[in-house]
């Protein structure tokens, strides 16, 4: 027998996501069970020293913090290509769709896309949210601590996202993730204007290219070799520090929420992929997996992006040209997720408060939320600071109100990691849509 049959094959990425994912839920938990019932308080702040601490803040001067080194240098390792990435992809997208008719095709279904699956969620998170709320598991005692931290949040109106889009200083609009709408307005300027000038503008189009290889190269690197490793890390570290005191009077919030979420993830998607191409759903549920655990995981629809991307045009059949243009627009205002968990948050906030929400409020409270999802930055926690928008929009913004969204705050990070599966598998069904409905979508790959 040669040395090539007895030589076992690599394990795949989506086995070592799995199995860290896994991993870290269970070490997680087992920390969080000692810190409560077997480490002396002495001896716990020893472990989260050397393990969990925070290095950054005044009280983490003298930790070492070993699973926060690792998962931070994750994240701001794919945080670095996120304003690159869309630039790139995007101006190269725009330069290779010549036909003026195709791309406002290609943006129209695509927006078209995005907007059906907002309304779909925020009915069903509606429908669901209200449910609970007449169940009365929502009323719970609110703490009475966190107040001012709440009440500093500035109010923000959703519309200024319009005007924010168009930056007037491209290197302060690049020198943030935040602002990756205004770097997708300017990818999508160059790369019509480069599309203008033909022949002219080849060397420029070389370098992005070029550019993009470097790009993938690294984003290849840091997931197949870092991802599995730093996902064990960020996982387990969530778990470990997390507060049961506030997990137990909002279980109803946090379970029905996330209950909701996965939900929709195995229906929405599938269901519209076969009503719209008549393509099997369940061939995009198994392959696309991999990008929604990875979204659990990191927590950032942005971080999902190259995963993503490599998902839709190796193993779905989508082209590379409408790839790059769906999912950069999806990442920036596809925040489906958001305005499902919006809902609930909102819901659960009004009713703590004293609020009887009626259907009438929650349709005020979809249209809010689909406002302000869609200026929401894809990076981790900003679908919570975002609950403050809806709230300011309904007048719910009484003393009661604000403890009941600081509670929120500070319990809602399981619910956060599971809204991303719900974006970024979003943006990938849009992207088979769209791929389908301008005849580019390979069959024989996508069912392969």
């Amino acid at each position: 027998m040669s040395k090539e049959t007895n030589k076992k094959e690599p394990m795949s990425v989506v086995k070592k996501m799995m199995i860290a994912l896994i991993g870290g839920l269970a070490v997680g938990l087992l920390f969080l069970f000692l810190r409560e019932n077997v480490i002396s308080e002495d001896g716990w702040v020893i472990v989260n020293k050397l393990l969990f601490q925070d290095i950054t803040v005044p009280e983490g001067v003298g930790a070492i913090g070993i699973f926060y080194i690792v998962g931070q240098i994750f994240m701001k390792g794919l945080q670095l290509a996120i304003v690159p990435l869309v630039l790139v992809s995007l101006s190269l997208a725009m330069c290779s769709i010549s036909n003026s008719t195709k791309l406002g095709r290609i943006a129209g279904t695509t927006l078209a896309g995005f907007f059906g699956f907002y309304v779909c969620g925020a009915a069903l998170g509606c429908t669901i949210a209200y449910i609970v709320k007449s169940m009365g598991l929502f009323n719970v005692t609110l703490p009475s601590e966190g107040v001012a931290e709440a009440a500093t949040i500035d109010a923000f109106n959703p519309l200024a996202v319009v005007v924010n889009a168009v930056p007037s200083n491209i290197t302060d609009a690049a020198s943030t993730n935040n602002s990756i709408l205004a770097i997708v307005v300017v990818a999508i300027i160059l790369g019509l204007c480069l599309n203008q000038m033909g022949g002219r503008g080849e060397p420029l189009k070389k370098v992005l290219e070029n550019l993009s290889e470097v790009i993938n190269m690294w984003l290849t690197f840091l997931i197949n070799k870092i991802g599995p490793v730093a996902i064990f890390c960020l996982i387990s570290r969530t778990f470990a520090i997390y507060g049961v005191e506030y997990l137990a009077p909002v279980a109803a919030y946090v379970v029905s929420a996330m209950l909701t979420l996965f939900l929709l993830v195995v229906t929405l998607y599938p269901l519209g992929i076969w009503i719209t191409t008549k393509e099997n759903p369940v061939k995009f549920i198994k392959k696309i997996a991999k990008v929604g655990i990875f979204g659990f995981s990191t927590n950032s629809s942005a971080a999902c992006l190259p995963l993503n991307t490599r998902t839709c045009i190796d193993e779905l059949g989508c082209s590379k040209e409408i790839t790059s243009f769906v999912l950069p627009t999806g990442m920036t205002i596809n925040m489906n997720g958001t305005t499902v968990m919006h809902m609930f948050a909102v819901t659960f906030i009004a009713t703590s408060a004293g609020i009887d929400v009626t259907p009438a409020n929650m349709a005020v409270m979809a249209f809010l939320s689909i406002c302000a999802a869609a200026g929401t930055p894809a990076i981790p926690i900003a679908g919570t600071t975002m609950i403050f928008t809806v709230l300011s929009g309904m007048g719910w913004t009484t003393d009661a109100c604000l403890i009941g969204y600081a509670l929120i705050v500070a319990i809602n990070r399981p619910v956060e990691m599971a809204l991303l599966p719900l974006n970024v598998i979003g943006d990938a069904a849009v992207n088979v849509i769209v791929n389908a409905k301008e005849k580019e979508l390979d069959k024989q790959r996508y069912n392969s």
